[in-house]
């Protein structure tokens, strides 16, 4: 299995904003293939929270973004019958698919009101450098600064 490379498949850009990143967020939200109302929750959630915050829609989502992306991770290395978390650096491409998942799962995680206010909550909270994304990241983060010292096995 080791050595084995990913597919890229070629995402085109959101119909609004032109963004890639913002059709890589519509596709990771859609259940079922239900593409129009991810893009009509992800749409509103962007209008919302650009309503409260006073902000281009667009200006929020990348910030959104650069604030919820790792820098570092910790990958799990066997060594004589011990695992070690080893702290690597991430990838831009693999740091915005974190980040994408790291919302999401967060947004979903709130309960009692309807997706498109729980996205708007969760892309104010991280605009801010809140909220259970952020948290995540810098849980992650703080991981891989406590094993530093395995940093030689990567």
């Amino acid at each position: 299995m080791r050595g084995k490379k990913a597919i890229k498949r070629k995402i085109s850009q959101d119909i609004k904003y032109s963004s890639i990143n913002v059709e890589k967020f519509i596709n990771r939200l859609m259940k079922d293939g239900k593409k129009s109302l991810a893009r009509e929750i992800v749409y509103n959630a962007l209008e919302k929270s650009s309503n409260e915050l006073k902000e281009n829609p667009l200006n929020i989502f990348d910030k959104v973004i650069d604030n919820v992306s790792p820098s570092v991770e910790v990958k799990s290395r066997r060594l004589g019958g011990a695992n070690y978390q080893v702290p690597v650096p991430v990838s831009p491409d693999r740091q915005v698919t974190l980040a994408i998942r790291w919302i999401i799962t967060a947004a979903r995680d709130k309960k009692g009101m309807p997706m498109e206010d729980r996205l708007t909550r969760e892309f104010v909270d991280a605009f801010n450098n809140t909220g259970a994304a952020i948290k995540k990241k810098t849980d992650i983060e703080k991981m891989a600064e406590s094993n530093k010292a395995f940093s030689h096995l990567a």
